[in-house]
């Protein structure tokens, strides 16, 4: 394994781990550890080292995933629209270039249903709608893609 995939896995675990930890682990200096995470910061292989937030200890316990279409004409202004809403959590355009895949919280149902209302139904572009709720979640990937 490189010494880049041996940062990167580190940081995946833990990005607030010192650099002292760092070289402990990867059996190298603290200097060399801190130099090779701002070359990763540098190359833009790393983009921002953020916080992972628990929804349920926010209260945000409804988690849902809409397939949405859109007119093609819409598609682009739509996304931009709903990344900007606090209920979404990611999104993204498919390959077809009139569907979103959205992944949305909320505190309750009654909460998912004023989003879907107030954004999505009863607008004339958007063409179908698909929501599923999570029922519970078995695998999750946090840091991106495997390594």
């Amino acid at each position: 394994m490189s010494m880049r995939t041996a940062i990167l896995r580190l940081l995946i675990r833990n990005a607030r781990m010192s650099y002292a930890d760092m070289a402990r682990e990867l059996d190298c200096s603290r200097a060399y550890a801190r130099e090779q995470v701002q070359k990763l910061v540098d190359d833009g292989v790393i983009e921002q080292f953020t916080v992972v937030l628990n929804p349920d200890k926010l209260g945000k316990t409804i988690s849902a995933f809409l397939d949405v279409k859109v007119t093609p004409w819409r598609l682009e202004q739509t996304a931009r629209e709903l990344s900007d809403t606090p209920e979404v959590v990611s999104l993204y355009i498919m390959s077809d270039m009139k569907s979103l895949h959205i992944h949305t919280l909320t505190d309750s149902p009654e909460e998912l249903d004023r989003f879907l209302r107030e954004n999505l139904l009863g607008k004339e572009y958007i063409t179908d709608l698909d929501c599923k709720m999570l029922m519970s979640r078995v695998k999750h990937r946090r840091g991106g893609p495997r390594l």
